[in-house]
């Protein structure tokens, strides 16, 4: 009994781990899109309502092309085709994902 006891809470640490982890992608990703996205698309509730978050994995799939390709000729083209969005893709594509339209998730942005 005291084993299985230990098993469970290891797991349930494991889970709030992971939570965790995830939420601060989410708010890395958030502090990247008012950064760089907000100027051209809106605040975060405006923006990730723009696609489902099916079409934000695909935009956000082979290191983002899609979306690399939906900026070009853009003022924005520099920042898809530089540093900045190879770090950042996967925090911005999770918290796109998180609010995407019918994610059913209201972001706390401005």
């Amino acid at each position: 009994m005291k084993k299985s006891t230990s098993l469970f809470l290891a797991a349930v640490v494991a889970v709030g781990m992971m939570s965790s982890t995830v939420s601060a992608d989410d708010k890395k990703g958030q502090k990247a899109y008012l950064k760089t996205c907000k100027s051209c698309h809106g605040n975060g509730t405006k923006g990730a309502a723009m696609h489902t978050q099916d079409e934000w994995d695909e935009l956000f799939a082979n290191g983002g092309a899609s979306i690399i390709k939906k900026h070009a000729g853009t003022k924005a083209e520099p920042f898809f085709n530089g540093d900045g969005f190879k770090s950042q893709a996967q925090d911005l594509r999770d918290f796109l994902f998180m609010y995407g339209s019918d994610s059913g998730n209201v972001p706390s942005c401005g």
